[in-house]
């Protein structure tokens, strides 16, 4: 143990050293006790700024000395060896009962087993460097031969599907009007009548759905064309927040292997608004927050919360 403290340090110069700290510390606790008792006992006033600045020099002096011989100690103490791997951890060797604390010993081991990882990482991506994949232009040639034909896109769906799709969703919910418009050629847009609640358009690419609005019942959805209008925000600020929502849902339902049960299920989840108005929120129980009804709809129960109360 004797060993693992005397390494790089000078004992004697370290014993020192602290007396001396004792020392400058009695010394500055003179000085401000002079301060503190002042000019007093003196029978005269000249009298006693005389000894009262000649203790005080005396003080400060003292204080000077100390400084200077604890600045000399310090230089003749040494720094502890930084050979140790773990530096000051290895002060955790000096506990004397290691069989109930043995942090240094598994600290020793645990940066030991971090250094042979740290090395034996370094080698593999050393050898796989070296042995990159290099493949001829023939060899090229016989994989792309072997390689599988690429399946047909599902993004591109006949009309004739798409619109059977729609109109058995139609059917399956007798509270909502879906209208199918094509004014672009094979794309559909959809008008959707949910009671007398609300009115979403949603503008799809073949059956995935790229975009949706949502407005209110009262609220226009045609350009002064006759065209629907897929771009325009509602008026009201309730229809906005189900816009954002609807969003979100689109986000959520992404199934490219089966987009009719993506749309079937969008379909499902905007229906949810039909108590828009009537609904209250599942968590807070109120109806109304900041003037606005719960506009949320979780993505799997349905149930209703407050923007703020979804969190």
């Amino acid at each position: 143990m004797a060993d693992v403290v005397n390494v790089g340090v000078n004992l004697d110069a370290f014993s020192h050293a602290i007396s001396g700290i004792q020392a400058l510390r009695s010394s500055v606790s003179r000085v401000f006790e002079s301060l503190k008792d002042g000019m007093k006992n003196r029978e005269t006033l000249e009298g006693r700024e005389k000894q009262f600045i000649a203790e005080f020099q005396d003080n400060l002096q003292a204080v000077n000395r100390d400084l200077n011989e604890l600045e000399r100690l310090s230089g003749l103490v040494g720094r502890p060896s930084e050979s140790h791997p773990l530096h000051n951890s290895g002060l955790l060797s000096l506990d004397p009962v290691q069989d109930k604390t043995p942090l240094y010993s598994q600290l020793l081991q645990a940066y030991k087993w971090s250094n042979k990882l740290q090395y034996h990482a370094g080698l593999a991506s050393s050898l796989l460097n070296q042995q990159s994949l290099k493949r001829s232009a023939n060899q090229m040639g016989a994989s792309a031969k072997r390689r599988p034909k690429v399946q047909p896109s599902t993004l591109v769906l006949p009309p004739q599907y798409v619109d059977d799709v729609i109109s058995r969703i139609g059917r399956m919910f007798p509270d909502m009007t879906i209208e199918l418009f094509r004014p672009n050629g094979t794309s559909a847009v959809l008008l959707v009548t949910l009671g007398k609640v609300l009115k979403a358009i949603v503008v799809m690419r073949s059956l995935f759905i790229d975009r949706t609005v949502v407005r209110g019942f009262n609220e226009n959805v045609y350009n002064e064309d006759g065209k629907l209008d897929i771009w325009t925000k509602s008026q009201y600020q309730v229809f906005q927040k189900v816009t954002d929502h609807a969003t979100t849902a689109l986000l959520h339902y992404q199934l490219p292997q089966m987009p009719d049960v993506v749309v079937r299920s969008f379909m499902t989840w905007l229906r949810s608004y039909i108590k828009l108005f009537q609904s209250s929120c599942q968590r807070c129980g109120r109806f109304l927050q900041d003037g606005l009804p719960p506009t949320w709809r979780d993505f799997r129960t349905l149930e209703a919360f407050h923007d703020t109360c979804r969190m």
